[in-house]
């Protein structure tokens, strides 16, 4: 397993990876090679996976790096944010026309490929391109580490559904993600006595669903008591 994550981490960081990145085809189409090479894996082994169970570990361990920023006390990982995520699409009112079980699968893997990447953010300065091409490439690694297959497959089309924001499932979850954002900035602030105001402005219009606007007004309406 060590072998293979620094594999992952010389691959994914080297210059020339990078280079020949950005003059590789679309996410859709690079996602569509994927398949059809995972077409001829095996199903997911014992061994593949624990080891893919063992990368998302990082996922439990790796603070969330706004929070990290303005110095929050004991901030949240990037799995805490997944999982209230998935428990907001479970307990979500049902939407004609929107696929609930999708929802909660989808807020679970949607930044699976941190695991690799990290949580990159827009202060880091890394174009939304290239972020994107990390995180494809992360993905295609940890779908490779799962031993491909009908359960990899899912996982990559639920991530890239998600990345293109081209369902209703992805709008729902997307908002999803910036009310978890502001609901924990409300937490923060309230235990931690900080003003977090830059999370709330940054999610201003932001919200495509009527499900998310409401809880997001709610979650401002708590702040302002």
């Amino acid at each position: 397993m060590g072998r293979v994550l620094i594999s992952i981490s010389k691959t994914l960081f080297s210059p020339s990876h990078a280079s020949t990145q950005l003059r590789r085809l679309p996410i859709r189409a690079a996602s569509r090679g994927f398949r059809m090479a995972a077409e001829s894996y095996s199903s997911t082994t014992p061994s593949s996976a624990i080891d893919f169970l063992t990368l998302c570990h990082r996922l439990k361990i790796t603070k969330r790096a706004g929070w990290v920023r303005r110095e929050v006390q004991e901030p949240e990982s990037i799995a805490d944010d997944m999982y209230r995520m998935g428990i907001m699409a479970l307990i979500a009112s049902d939407i004609p026309g929107v696929n609930r079980e999708k929802c909660i699968k989808m807020a679970i893997v949607h930044d699976i490929a941190e695991a690799i990447v990290g949580d990159i953010t827009p202060s880091d300065g890394i174009p939304k391109e290239e972020k994107s091409l990390r995180e494809r490439e992360a993905l295609d690694t940890m779908c490779e580490l799962l031993g491909g297959g009908a359960r990899a497959n899912e996982i990559s089309d639920l991530w890239l559904e998600y990345e293109e924001n081209s369902s209703v499932e992805a709008k729902l979850v997307k908002d999803f993600d910036n009310v978890e954002m502001i609901l924990q900035a409300l937490e923060y602030e309230k235990e931690q006595g900080k003003d977090l105001e830059e999370f709330f402005e940054s999610t201003a219009g932001k919200f495509q669903t009527e499900l998310g606007k409401s809880w997001a007004l709610e979650v401002a309406s708590r702040r302002k008591k």
